[in-house]
């Protein structure tokens, strides 16, 4: 220990005394003083990641010194808007936006605000009775079930094909292979009354 009362701080060079000291990589820090190198976030034993004489949180280490290419991805915690330009790689602007949905042809809908018509049933599908499947508005109640077998369905258990809308279980006995070898299972064995 130098004459001075404590070691000095592995960054503004100052005294610490024991009360603030903080030991990383056998040097002295100001509780104040050890931060990120980068980010300048405070660091503690978890977080810390020391490369020669820097230290720095584990985002920043990693982003300065891990590993870099596809598939190396740092995660939502550490998200970032870098779109490589440090690196000599171009954007382009992406073009005009243009919604995929085709609008309602008819005048009198426009005018008032008509709704998709249900494949079904044949009536209007408001917001808050609208499930969409195959590509189509559905009555969520009634309308939104098994062509075959009448079960209600959700967005997982949907199939479609020319546009009418199927369980998993009668889909694959509809549509699915046939031939030995090719069984339902006894996930999908049928109920008969």
């Amino acid at each position: 220990m130098p004459l001075g009362g404590g070691n000095k701080c592995g960054c503004c060079q100052k005294t610490v005394y024991f009360a603030e000291e903080v030991l990383c990589d056998g040097r002295s820090f100001h509780k104040s003083c050890f931060l990120c190198m980068v980010c300048r976030k405070n660091l503690d034993s978890t977080t810390v990641a020391v490369h020669m004489d820097e230290v720095y949180c584990k985002a920043c280490y990693g982003k300065k010194y891990g590993p870099k290419g596809y598939g190396y991805g740092q995660g939502a915690g550490t998200l970032s808007m870098d779109k490589g330009e440090s690196l000599g790689i171009t954007h382009e602007e992406p073009g005009p936006h243009h919604p995929t949905c085709k609008p309602n042809p008819s005048k009198l809908a426009q005018k008032f605000g008509g709704a998709d018509k249900c494949p079904r049933c044949g009536k209007s599908v408001y917001a808050a009775e609208k499930v969409i499947g195959a590509g189509s508005s559905w009555h969520k109640t009634g309308c939104f079930s098994c062509a075959t077998c009448g079960k209600s369905l959700e967005s997982t258990t949907v199939a479609d094909r020319d546009g009418e809308i199927y369980c998993k279980g009668c889909y694959s006995k509809s549509f699915g292979p046939k031939g030995f070898g090719y069984g339902a299972g006894a996930g999908a064995l049928a109920h008969t009354q």
